[in-house]
């Protein structure tokens, strides 16, 4: 499996292609950076739907020709992401990228039914990837799905699952996690983590090792684990956190990016083609990163 974001980089650009990527509401200067980046690393072709003169405006700015941009004038934001999943639908593009628009307004595009971005069935997830400790860990689901039951939490697994795996883990170890690292019938969260956890043990979640409830410590940290005297083949060792909840999941991965200065990246799961989704307020190294994770994916 990649350690570091610099290793997916490296796998990407080993394959020598480019990925089309089209850039939605695209007058916004730290997507711009971090498309202008993957372009000049030969990783993709950009394409551009916005508002046209903020876009060059901003170009010109960066040091760059408009002119070595498909550009295409849309100011809607609505509109402009349209675009964009038509062109994906159509073949014109790869892959979709958020840029200065609402999440929920981006989100509503992909799963329109008429451009077939999700699979029969299929539920659209969010996949958080960071590095710590020497290794990238995956985090889900902090974006979109808001209070998960239990089957949706399997779904969300299966989800992550794929997604890790295309970052090169091939059995990925999933953590449930919750506040403790015991059954409390008080605490409904760790009710799911060890049913998740039987369900994994008898083949009912495939492809992965599934333990809980874990809280984080003991989840990524090998030593916290040890002290604790948990015996577990996924504690501290953890590939994907499974986090119980939006609030939950929303609070901790702010807290590892902006306060501790965490380098990560953002991708929307589950849907048939790579989907690039980052925070307005993500820097552009977490941008360009979010890049390279829905490139390696395709």
């Amino acid at each position: 499996m990649y350690k570091t974001f610099k290793e997916v980089e490296e796998a990407v650009l080993a394959r020598g292609r480019r990925v089309k990527l089209a850039l939605a509401a695209s007058a916004d200067d730290i997507a711009l950076d971090a498309v202008i980046r993957a372009q000049r690393n030969g990783i993709i072709e950009a394409q551009m739907v916005g508002d046209a003169e903020k876009t060059k405006e901003l170009l010109k700015e960066m040091g760059e020709n408009p002119g070595d941009y498909d550009i295409t004038d849309e100011p809607d934001p609505l509109k402009a992401i349209r675009i964009v999943c038509e062109r994906v639908r159509d073949g014109k593009a790869d892959m979709p990228m958020k840029g200065l628009m609402q999440s929920g307004d981006y989100l509503r595009a992909i799963l329109d039914k008429s451009y077939g971005f999700l699979p029969e069935k299929g539920m659209l997830t969010e996949a958080t990837v960071f590095e710590y400790d020497n290794r990238l860990i995956t985090a889900t689901d902090c974006a979109v799905v808001i209070a998960p039951d239990y089957n949706e939490k399997i779904r969300i697994i299966n989800n992550s699952v794929r997604f890790v795996k295309a970052l090169g883990c091939e059995l990925p170890k999933v953590a449930v996690i919750t506040p403790v690292e015991i059954v409390n019938p008080k605490i409904p969260s760790t009710i799911d983590a060890a049913m998740l956890a039987v369900a994994g043990r008898r083949g009912q979640i495939k492809d992965c090792i599934v333990d809980g409830p874990l809280a984080l410590d003991n989840a990524i940290s090998a030593e916290s684990a040890k002290h604790k005297g948990i015996e577990s083949e996924v504690a501290g060792c953890a590939d994907i956190l499974l986090l119980p909840d939006l609030d939950s999941g929303n609070l901790m991965l702010k807290a590892v990016i902006y306060m501790m200065n965490t380098v990560s990246s953002s991708n929307i799961i589950g849907t048939d083609i790579p989907v690039v989704m980052t925070s307005r307020s993500d820097t552009p190294e977490n941008k360009y990163n979010s890049i390279l994770t829905a490139v390696i994916r395709a």
